[in-house]
């Protein structure tokens, strides 16, 4: 594969007057679907090249596992985004939780397939030495505890988790490998406009650490930290269920019990509405909560979920429409958006506007 340079992170907090964003949540590998999707929105033109002029692509995350082309969707999200920098527009390709299993070596959802995907004429013997070096690290673990040693069944166990173009992937997605490069330069938070975006969602005390922080933060762990991030992961924001790439709590619950987690959100992060991905919504389309305080978007693209494919576009007025591949559907929120973005008289948003019934 010919090498595709890694831009800088490209600075996602706080942009302002974008015509025109469109969203996209999970796609775990769905690439046809994905392309499909993007057509369908106006952002690539027949052949999948950028046809989004100044508009601004945003993907939450979770390109990768369940689905068989995540690597190939990578490939693309790289390019496309000189593409959309040319035309005048932008690609946020944000982190999601998967993307930072795979690079902390946690490969659960990888298929077979997808590791067949990297094999070369080189993969015997990397994997043959890869096993050398893992067979010595055992043994010398087992010594240590005081235990017999059984090589047949580690190497049972070691072909059964590290088939043929193991070794190459997890060298892809190293820090010094083509994916693990980029994506190490990656945002996990974008704020366009008034509107956050992100991967799982956001309690208010992290919400209160700020956009760049987090940014700053969750780079700086699955980097020059990861080591730390390994040991201590419940504690990070890259890998903590309570950071942005796991949390669900704004997409969980009722809305009473969500309301003042949103609200603490957008107080500080100066925002009025919050998309993310990460929860499947369960509808096969986009679902708005709290009078559009909340927008969830991953409608489940992969198969294992129904394949459902939808885009957000919110235009120049903020006005939101669901995109669908047989469809559009304006969701119905400009008076909602505005009362909530300016709650009369202090109160708090989800007593100022109507709620949107029957999502929760």
């Amino acid at each position: 594969m010919a090498a595709v340079p890694a831009p800088a992170a490209d600075g996602s907090c706080g942009v302002k007057g974008v015509p025109r964003v469109v969203a996209v949540g999970d796609v775990h590998g769905s690439y046809d679907r994905f392309l499909a999707i993007l057509q369908t929105a106006g952002i690539l033109d027949p052949s999948a090249k950028w046809a989004g002029g100044r508009a601004h692509l945003v993907q939450v995350g979770d390109v990768l596992d369940r689905g068989l082309e995540g690597p190939k969707v990578l490939d693309f999200l790289m390019r496309l985004e000189g593409q959309a920098e040319k035309a005048g527009g932008r690609v946020h390709a944000l982190l999601g939780n998967h993307e930072v299993m795979n690079m902390l070596g946690d490969l659960r959802y990888v298929s077979a397939e997808e590791y067949q995907a990297f094999r070369t004429p080189e993969s015997e013997r990397r994997r043959e030495h890869l096993y050398e070096a893992s067979m010595a690290r055992a043994r010398d673990n087992a010594k240590a505890r005081g235990e017999k040693f059984d090589e047949t069944s580690f190497r049972a166990r070691f072909n059964e988790q590290a088939p043929l173009g193991y070794a190459e992937r997890m060298e892809a997605f190293s820090e010094s490998g083509r994916y693990g490069r980029w994506l190490r330069k990656r945002e996990t938070l974008a704020t366009i406009d008034g509107v956050a975006f992100l991967h799982g969602g956001l309690t208010p005390e992290v919400a209160a650490l700020g956009c760049e922080a987090i940014n700053d933060r969750v780079r700086r762990e699955i980097g020059t930290d990861i080591d730390k991030t390994l040991a201590s992961a419940p504690t990070t924001l890259a890998a903590g269920e309570n950071g942005p790439l796991w949390y669900r709590g704004l997409a969980r619950g009722t809305e009473a019990d969500v309301a003042p987690l949103a609200e603490g959100v957008h107080r500080a992060l100066g925002t009025h509405a919050v998309v993310i991905g990460h929860t499947v919504t369960g509808t096969g389309g986009i679902v708005v909560r709290l009078g559009g305080r909340i927008v969830m978007i991953d409608a489940g693209m992969t198969d294992q979920y129904g394949g459902h494919a939808a885009a957000l576009e919110i235009d120049g007025e903020g006005r939101m429409t669901a995109i669908y591949p047989d469809r559009r559907e304006p969701l119905q929120l400009p008076a909602a958006a505005r009362l909530l973005a300016e709650p009369a008289s202090g109160r708090p948003f989800w007593l100022a506007a109507p709620m949107v019934a029957g999502l929760d």
